[in-house]
């Protein structure tokens, strides 16, 4: 490995790293925004993301990827807009309303559904790890579910939501910076119209909490946005088996925080639809190493590909 590859690694595993560190200490800041409600939350967090990326291109000269774009690429933002909305409408709620851990589960779940909407949806073929994962998966939601008495709608519509934007994220031809640019301008005007209706109603928090109050919704912009463009980072310099061991960082944090500092019952039940869901996991995140491993000694042997990076 070349000293050049060799930095690119140690950036995109610290920027990954610090991707994943962040979003798992997201119930910390969004439980420092009380009053402010799950909705009032979203639209501050939409419009300030906004205004941080418009500045950011503005600054790297890029504010013209913006013009020309197709009514069908405008039309994969929208549909990304509403799906990344609703995760992160939820998610709040979830943090505001005490059930970090069933957001938590959301996320270890995620990638179990990203596989059984490439099925579905991509006609990809299912190895039989994969099958065994989510036959694993679904026994620890009806144990979970029993427990709750509910299903986990949280944690379910998480996962079905964040899977769906990565899905529409593969097909939209934007790089991540003018991807979540766009995004914020399709969700701008509605985010908008919203904190001015909580102005005029005077039931909004933004002007009657104090100035520290004030300034952490603002903060909700660069809190959005530092990850996100981490993560960008992250993607484009360490494999992605990498990047998929790394997830689970996030939830994990999320699910210590929950237990740990917000003392989220989790009765026995409940701990065996968990173990359920790492269980399966393991044999999820197995099956992809080895795969990714027999990939690259197959790479190994192409003619030319002696000295590349793995």
């Amino acid at each position: 490995m070349t000293p050049q590859a060799r930095t690119e690694d140690s950036t995109g595993l610290a920027a990954g790293f610090g991707a994943y560190l962040m979003w798992g200490m997201f119930p910390i800041f969004f439980g420092l925004l009380d009053p402010a409600g799950s909705l009032e939350v979203l639209a501050h967090r939409m419009v300030w993301t906004v205004l941080l990326m418009l500045a950011v291109l503005l600054l790297l000269g890029k504010l013209g990827s913006l013009r020309g774009l197709s009514a069908r690429t405008w039309g994969l933002v929208t549909a990304a807009t509403v799906a990344i909305a609703i995760n992160w409408g939820v998610y709040i709620y979830a943090v505001v309303s005490g059930n970090v851990v069933e957001a938590a589960l959301g996320y270890f779940v995620n990638p179990l559904v990203s596989v059984l909407i490439g099925v579905l949806v991509f006609r990809e073929k299912i190895r039989a790890a994969q099958i065994a994962a989510l036959v694993l998966a679904a026994i620890a939601v009806v144990i979970i579910t029993v427990d709750y008495g509910r299903p986990p709608f949280v944690a379910l519509t998480l996962a079905l939501s964040f899977a769906l934007y990565g899905v529409i994220k593969k097909v939209v031809p934007l790089d991540p910076r003018t991807s979540l640019t766009a995004e914020g301008l399709v969700a701008a005007p509605f985010a908008i119209a919203y904190l001015v209706v909580l102005v005029i109603s005077g039931t909004g928090s933004f002007l009657g909490n104090g100035v520290g109050h004030s300034l952490l919704l603002v903060a909700a912009g660069p809190v959005t946005a530092a990850p996100l463009l981490l993560f960008g980072v992250a993607a484009q310099r360490i494999p992605l088996t990498t990047l998929g061991l790394l997830q689970y960082l996030t939830p994990a944090l999320q699910m210590v925080w929950g237990v740990v500092v917000m003392h989220e019952v989790m009765p026995p039940s409940r701990w065996v639809g968990f173990a359920l869901i790492w269980v399966a996991l393991v044999v999820f995140t197995t099956d992809a190493l080895a795969r990714a491993r027999r990939t690259r000694r197959a790479a190994s042997l192409v003619p030319g590909a002696v000295g590349e990076r793995a």
